[in-house]
């Protein structure tokens, strides 16, 4: 499990004195990318730290989906970070998904939870790029469960 603090900022507030809906999509990203890119991985000693760190350069993320419950309302508190905690939950042959929870007070429930689907791609290729054993393992070191979405509502 991957945790950081996001620093909120002003303009992450809208006119109802809230942190807006597409704020904290921005702050899931950029906790995404810390774990992605920077997060302490032991076993790559020399190398690029995250959990991309053995994926070769051309080969991005991108996301392919995203599912996001807000739980509780998030009101903007100045000099109070945000609180991200983020895991592994699902493997693909060329994708994976990163479970998150975003908290404004630590002992506080999530006030959202969301899955990410993210797809390798190899731009030279023009297709999904299949991941590598290493990359595998290096993504099992903070595997986790899904996260609990709600259900939708059948259509009727």
């Amino acid at each position: 499990m991957y945790e950081c603090e996001i620093q909120a900022r002003l303009r992450d507030v809208n006119l109802g004195g809230h942190v807006d809906n597409v704020e904290a999509i921005r702050v899931l990203d950029e906790a995404r990318i810390q774990l992605l890119r920077f997060a302490p991985m032991p076993d790559l000693s020399g190398e690029r730290p995250g959990l991309m760190g053995r994926v070769p350069d051309g080969i991005p993320e991108l996301v392919g989906a995203q599912r996001i419950d807000y739980h509780a309302e998030m009101r903007w508190v100045p000099f109070q970070p945000f609180l991200v905690r983020m895991w592994v939950s699902h493997v693909g042959g060329s994708s994976f998904s990163i479970a998150s929870e975003l908290r404004v007070v630590a002992d506080h429930p999530p006030a959202l939870v969301a899955e990410t689907s993210l797809v390798l791609w190899d731009h030279s290729a023009a297709a999904p790029w299949r991941m590598s054993d290493e990359v595998r393992a290096d993504l099992a070191a903070y595997a986790g469960p899904p996260v609990e979405l709600r259900e939708r509502p059948s259509v009727r």
